[in-house]
Order: structure tokens, then C-alpha cells, then sequence
């Protein structure tokens, strides 16, 4: 029984190893042409996909891309609705990945760039949280909190296939890039350009 439920997480993580660690340059926007329709009507793509579902931490709308919650690596409590009304860069990676570990530099610079006017905040998938943890610490990217998404959920929410991926959202909740930045080049300016 045990590995009938294990098979298809092992066939998960194979796959996203095939592809994964910068395959492809990155450069897909939610808005290209090669958007699949199942992508297009996704939550974090939709603008009218906004609901009252509660205020974020400025007593705005919550967009339902970010109605969602999850822990941090170090075991908090996070909740998405937070993140509501600024600017958001959401950062899939696994603790394995060369290319992650490429982009850490530029992420947390960003991140404190942009403190106060956009949220970073790192998503980390494809492994346990002790080694997520080691990953945030040998990087020196804890000044921003990380998700420990074990299990997939917020990857499945946004559709990533593979890490070293960036989604960002303006401050309504629509995505406005998604894809690989090799080294985290272009993320300050595609940032800078959603707060002005």
C-alpha cells in the first residue's frame, strides 16, 4: 500500500528533475502567446479572479491567488492573505538545485531592495524541510520567509513544473511574469517596474 502512494511522488520528482534547473530561458510571460488555456483561467491569472475573501494586511481585497496558507521552513504559521495589495515575487525552489542556489543572491537583494513595497518570499519544494532550512542558511536569504511545501500544494496552486521558477504578481494579484531568471538577472527591474 505504502508504495502505491509513494510511486507517484517518486514519478513527480523525476520528472520535474528532467526538466527542471533552468530548462528553457525563462522568458515566458503569463501574457506570451504559448499560455495554455488551462493556465489562463488559473487563480493567480485572472484579475477578475479577485474575491472578498477576507482583508489582507492592509484592509484590502485578497486576490484568490493569494487565499491560501501554508508553514514557513522554520515551522510558522504563513498566511497569503498578508501579502495582499503590494507587489509579489513568489520563488519556487528545491534545495538540490545549482540554479536556485544561482538566483539567492539576487532574490535576497530584491527582497531587501523592495522591503516595504513588494514581498519576496521563497517557496521551497521537492525535499524535506531540514534541508530547506540548510538552504536558507548557506544562501543567507533569511531575511525573507521560505515555505515549506513539502507536499506540492502551493506549486500545484500556481502550476509550476519546475524549480528556479519566479511568479510575480502586481498588487492586485494577476501575474505579470512567470518563468526561470538564470541567476536572478531582470528580477530587480521587472520589480522596480510594479512599484515605481
Amino acid at each position: 500500500m505504502h508504495a502505491r502512494t509513494l510511486l507517484p511522488a517518486v514519478l513527480a520528482a523525476a520528472l520535474l528533475t528532467l526538466t527542471a534547473c533552468g530548462s528553457g530561458d525563462g522568458s515566458a510571460s503569463a501574457d506570451d502567446a504559448g499560455t495554455s488555456p488551462s493556465k489562463a483561467s488559473s487563480p493567480a491569472q485572472s484579475p477578475a479572479s479577485s474575491h472578498d475573501s477576507g482583508s489582507g494586511s492592509q484592509g484590502v481585497k485578497v486576490p484568490e491567488a493569494l487565499n491560501f496558507s501554508a508553514t514557513t521552513v522554520d515551522g510558522k504559521p504563513f498566511d497569503a492573505k498578508t501579502l495582499a495589495g503590494k507587489p509579489t515575487v513568489l520563488w519556487f525552489w528545491a534545495p538540490w538545485c545549482p540554479t536556485c542556489k544561482g538566483q539567492a543572491a539576487a532574490t535576497a537583494k530584491v527582497a531587501a531592495d523592495q522591503q516595504g513595497k513588494a514581498n519576496v518570499v521563497g517557496v521551497a519544494g521537492l525535499d524535506k524541510s531540514a534541508a530547506m532550512r540548510a538552504f536558507v542558511s548557506d544562501t543567507g536569504t533569511s531575511s525573507f520567509p521560505h515555505l515549506s511545501d513539502e507536499k506540492g500544494e502551493v506549486w500545484k496552486r500556481f502550476e509550476i513544473t519546475q524549480q528556479s521558477s519566479y511568479v510575480i504578481l502586481d498588487q492586485t494579484g494577476k501575474t505579470v511574469y512567470e518563468g526561470v531568471l538564470p541567476g536572478g538577472k531582470g528580477l530587480a527591474d521587472k520589480v522596480a517596474a510594479l512599484t515605481g
